[in-house]
């Protein structure tokens, strides 16, 4: 996916081709990375290339769930999905980059295919599972449900961005030029690899950020 968004020729158009740029632009983030570096947190966040992946696939099944209106949670699973929506962020060691890349993928074809037959203005039930979801509003849209989740992935993509700087130094267009195949400019050079040996991140998990200071991966995080 080139750069900029393709000429649109309507609003669902529109809605869904944003959605699938800032969905690569979330996934450039990770270019390159091995599993050690997606899982590592190299900020005072606590929060990981691999874990946002992570975070963001679950976000677009449960917007699916409320747009279709699945079946509510159960009340005795509320307390548990609480400790999942921290874990939700978390890139476990048995997890993969790759295995979290593609089960984003599978979500975001599985979003797609929900959204394509359903009209724009069709009521979507607000949750009130959650404390941010207002008590003043019975209904959204899947209009707003789209809006939503370009909002939900840009966000966690600008993290991502920051993240991935602080890993290896690699800039979003650097990133972006690499995995598009752009040609080198005299301003703009696609990242490359570290040579062999040079990488950051070694096999415990653990980053060097641009200062020096060293990072543990999520699991080391409380």
């Amino acid at each position: 996916m080139p750069g900029n968004v393709h000429p649109v020729a309507d609003e669902r158009e529109g809605l869904t081709a944003y959605l699938a740029q800032q969905r690569a632009v979330l996934r450039i983030a990770a270019y390159g990375l091995t599993d050690e570096q997606a899982r590592a947190v190299p900020t005072r966040s606590a929060l990981s290339v691999g874990g946002l992946i992570k975070h963001v696939t679950a976000v677009e099944r449960r917007w699916v769930d409320i747009t279709l209106e699945r079946p509510p949670v159960a009340q005795e699973d509320l307390a548990q999905g609480r400790v999942d929506y921290t874990e939700g962020f978390r890139m476990r060691s048995h997890e993969t980059l790759d295995g979290l890349l593609a089960d984003y993928e599978a979500a975001a074809r599985e979003t797609d295919e929900a959204m394509a037959g359903l009209d724009l203005g069709r009521p979507v039930p607000v949750p009130r599972d959650a404390p941010w979801f207002p008590r003043d509003v019975d209904a959204w849209s899947v209009r707003w449900v789209l809006l939503h989740l370009i909002q939900e992935t840009a966000r966690h993509a600008g993290h991502a961005d920051i993240i991935r700087e602080h890993l290896d130094g690699a800039t979003a267009f650097e990133l972006m030029a690499a995995a598009e195949g752009w040609p080198a400019t005299d301003w703009l050079k696609p990242w490359q690899p570290p040579a062999t040996g040079e990488g950051v991140g070694g096999g415990d998990g653990t980053a060097t950020s641009r200062s020096g200071s060293s990072a543990g991966s999520a699991d080391d995080r409380p």
